[in-house]
């Protein structure tokens, strides 16, 4: 009998939601222990699950492995389809990953705990369940469906007094550019017959269907990113939404987009693609370069770290649409680095707004004087974002430029540009916060890191230089993939008479 997987890996969360649902009762404060447990176990034995697909993955060949496949609508075509690659099956990994150790730093979550926890669960099967999905409806379920928790999560347990303002516009910024994808699918349907990925990869859609596919998709995947302007929702709902929640927002759900590109818009439409690659390059560098000033200009510090995802998030776009080996490669890199580095940014903040309830950057100063395990933990992450070589950061943004390189000179400067801005304001971020004088008198007492603190930072130290030494384990995953979805590209083009302008690997 061969498990269900992947079934295994995207519901054990919601079953634990289940329970904490259905079992989890008695007082107020027994009842918050109860649920803070289960979650955190639901998460871990998730977790635990994904290694076995990470063990069991073959990296020699870029077909579908674990595919499940059950009628869901037999007499519509569309069925219950799931399955992983060297791309997805990397982020189903980040999201076990991220998810338990978000439950961890929510540990002190007073506030309707059994509800939270709930609702982080439920998330957690949806993102997966987005990132394994082989049917597009399934898909579209999933990636709708992500938006539920997540509003719920910004607008109830959410830090700032403009809380509700921000889920709703993270809300509707989101449904509106998914409605468009939504259109799209009707009409591949229509088109195709059938809604199963695999099958919608080979098929060839006319020129001119692609471009309004192409732009519809483009509405939906743009917006999750973000990429300029389309991301105004982020900062806010960064700074209102709380800590866990802005590490599975930076962690996990600015990938969905990046990830939409790589499935559905590169190999699907690749005339297409071939003719909106200038519109990429030019929002991507607008973002880095522009997002990068705004940050310097920032004085609360998640919403410095939120614009800086969005410049992060533009050398992923550029990396992605170069269609060459490196750049695609170094656009995956940099998402997995950036889910963990930003991730972890979000929570260093969270560590000094637990203590001091307050987050503006002239509040803080000399940190290291009495809180060095902390001012340690910051400095690591802080150098993986600006990219130091030996972090995960330096092999994202050098393989993502050198793809940029390959495929346009230009590009790759004004990109480049964003990397020394990228310096400047965490450099800067870090020396207001961790170096000067101890002078105020409630940072002098603020604790250094607990042990429940430690233990949240550690994996995440420890991927950021697995990541940053040995990249190879990494790449070795994507690789074959990567290099059958640019040939696949190519090949497209080639039959449809375009020019391959693509530098040669």
């Amino acid at each position: 009998m061969t498990w269900p997987l992947l079934s295994l890996v995207t519901f054990v969360p919601l079953a634990g939601a289940a329970i904490i649902f259905l079992i989890v009762r008695g007082p107020a404060e027994e009842t918050a222990t109860n649920a803070r447990w289960m979650a955190l176990w639901a998460s871990l034995l998730t977790f635990v699950l994904s290694l076995f697909v990470w063990f069991n993955f073959d990296s020699s060949t870029p077909d579908f492995q674990f595919e499940e496949h059950m009628d869901w609508f037999p007499h519509l075509g569309i069925a219950y389809h799931v399955g992983v690659d060297g791309i997805s099956m990397l982020f189903v990994l980040l999201c076990t990953l991220l998810t338990p150790l978000c439950i961890l730093a929510s540990w002190k979550i007073a506030d309707r705990v059994k509800e939270y926890m709930i609702a982080f669960l439920i998330l957690e099967t949806m993102m997966i369940g987005m990132f394994c999905a082989l049917d597009f409806v399934l898909f579209y379920v999933f990636f709708e469906g992500v938006l539920i928790p997540m509003f719920i999560i910004i607008g109830v347990w959410g830090s700032g007094s403009r809380r509700v303002y921000a889920a709703f516009k993270f809300f509707l910024f989101t449904l509106l550019g998914s409605v468009l994808m939504l259109l799209a699918l009707l009409a591949i349907y229509l088109e195709v017959g059938t809604t199963d990925i695999p099958t919608l990869l080979i098929y060839h859609f006319p020129a001119g269907m692609q471009t309004w596919l192409w732009l519809a998709m483009f509405a939906s995947f743009a917006v999750k990113v973000p990429m300029w302007p389309v991301h105004t929702w982020l900062p806010d709902a960064h700074v209102e939404a709380p800590t866990a929640g802005s590490v599975i927002l930076a962690g996990v759900l600015l990938k969905m987009g990046g990830y939409g590109f790589l499935r559905f818009s590169i190999p699907m439409l690749p005339e297409a693609t071939a003719e909106f690659t200038p519109l990429i390059y030019t929002l991507s560098v607008v973002a880095i370069i522009y997002t990068s000033l705004v940050a310097m200009a920032q004085e609360d510090m998640k919403k410095l770290i939120a614009y800086s995802s969005v410049a992060h998030m533009g050398f992923v776009t550029i990396g992605m649409f170069t269609l060459t080996t490196q750049g695609v490669q170094g656009s995956i890199y940099q998402m997995l680095s950036h889910g963990i580095v930003s991730g972890a940014l979000f929570l260093c903040v969270g560590v000094v707004y637990d203590r001091l309830h307050t987050r503006e950057i002239a509040r803080f100063g000399g940190l290291v004087n009495n809180m060095p395990r902390y001012a340690l933990v910051f400095m690591i992450f802080m150098l993986a974002s600006v990219g130091l070589p030996g972090t995960s950061g330096f092999v994202g943004e050098f393989l993502s430029l050198l793809g940029a390189f390959l495929a346009n000179t230009w590009v790759a400067a004004l990109a480049a540009i964003g990397v020394i801005l990228g310096a400047v304001y965490m450099l800067s971020l870090y020396r207001r916060v961790i170096f000067g004088k101890l002078v105020k008198e409630d940072l002098k007492l603020l604790k250094d890191l607990s042990a429940r603190e430690i233990a949240v930072f550690a994996p995440l130290i420890a991927m950021v230089l697995w990541m940053g030494i040995y990249p190879g384990s990494f790449i070795e995953v994507m690789e074959v993939s990567v290099d059958h979805l640019i040939q696949n590209y190519q090949v497209a083009l080639e039959q449809a008479g375009h020019a391959t302008t693509i530098a040669s690997r």
